[in-house]
């Protein structure tokens, strides 16, 4: 349930991102605000839980790597968002569970069950017709590349957590520390992009958005992701992930009024079928897939 919530809320990423290129900010600014806002979430939150902020050197260089690695998921996925449909981005940043299985298989010798595999399958398929270009124009390569950078860099982010050793740390003070650093990480690309350097949002609007973004796909999503890794492991988690997509093409038939085919209703039915497969209980399964 907890890796179900994480997908769900990290999938309303374009709802507030999309708004806020709409008042001009840049993506500099989207994402400096995003995880400003999650760093001071965080941080009341252990402040007025009385929890310590120390953590141990070694902790300390791991936590660094996690917020580079965030920061590095979020521009290229933020960016992409400029090349093309906020939706199509969503579907093509879920290669992600793919690259996560791989990583695990590769790396460090997961065994990939038969029941593994053919959820991944299910939600490729799913995810393959939930995918559309705009009047059946070709997606732009770069914004390909960016989102399949993203995945990669996200995809890593989910095995560190697992392999890192940070069970004795609380998913809170990982998800601060991770955030923080991520936000220095963005700070510093801001001098480097070629857009306006961070603004102030120009108006209420825009600071709801930016703390939307920081509160829901960002607090709460790495909070019941990382609670979620930690006691289920990072395939399954990345599994659930297929819930991203599905929440994004939701919101864009909700929201934004896009239309809602029998093509992207199949696709649907495949993510859904796909995460309860992994959800079900071994005795509840086919023979052939336990």
């Amino acid at each position: 349930m907890f890796a179900v919530l994480s997908a769900v809320c990290y999938g309303t990423n374009p709802f507030g991102a999309l708004p806020l290129y709409q008042e001009g900010e840049s993506v500099s600014t989207v994402l400096f605000f995003r995880f400003l806002i999650a760093v001071v979430l965080l941080g009341t939150m252990m402040a007025v839980r009385r929890m310590s902020f120390a953590v141990s050197r070694a902790h300390l260089e791991v936590l660094i790597a996690l917020g580079v690695l965030f920061a590095a998921s979020s521009i290229t996925y933020y960016q992409s968002f400029h090349y093309m449909d906020a939706g199509i981005a969503s579907t093509i940043l879920f290669v992600y569970p793919v690259m996560v299985a791989g990583i695990m298989a590769m790396c460090f010798h997961e065994r990939l069950s038969r029941i593994t595999i053919f959820s991944v399958v299910l939600s490729m398929l799913g995810i393959a017709l939930l995918y559309r270009g705009s009047s059946g124009a070709t997606l732009s390569t770069w914004g390909v590349l960016l989102c399949i950078l993203s995945s990669a860099f996200y995809a890593v982010y989910i095995v560190v957590i697992k392999q890192a050793d940070l069970s004795r740390l609380s998913s809170l003070l990982i998800t601060f520390y991770a955030m923080l650093f991520c936000m220095v990480c963005q700070f510093l690309y801001s001098f480097t992009s070629p857009e306006l350097h961070i603004q102030l949002p120009p108006t209420p609007r825009a600071w709801f958005f930016n703390c939307w973004l920081g509160l829901v796909p960002t607090v709460l999503s790495l909070e019941f992701m990382t609670i979620a890794v930690q006691r289920v492991g990072p395939t399954p988690t990345a599994i659930m992930g297929a819930l991203e997509p599905l929440t994004a093409v939701a919101i864009g038939v909700i929201v934004f009024g896009e239309l809602l085919t029998l093509r992207l209703c199949a696709g649907i039915m495949l993510i859904l079928l796909g995460v309860m497969l992994i959800v079900l209980p071994r005795q509840f399964l086919p023979q052939w897939l336990r």
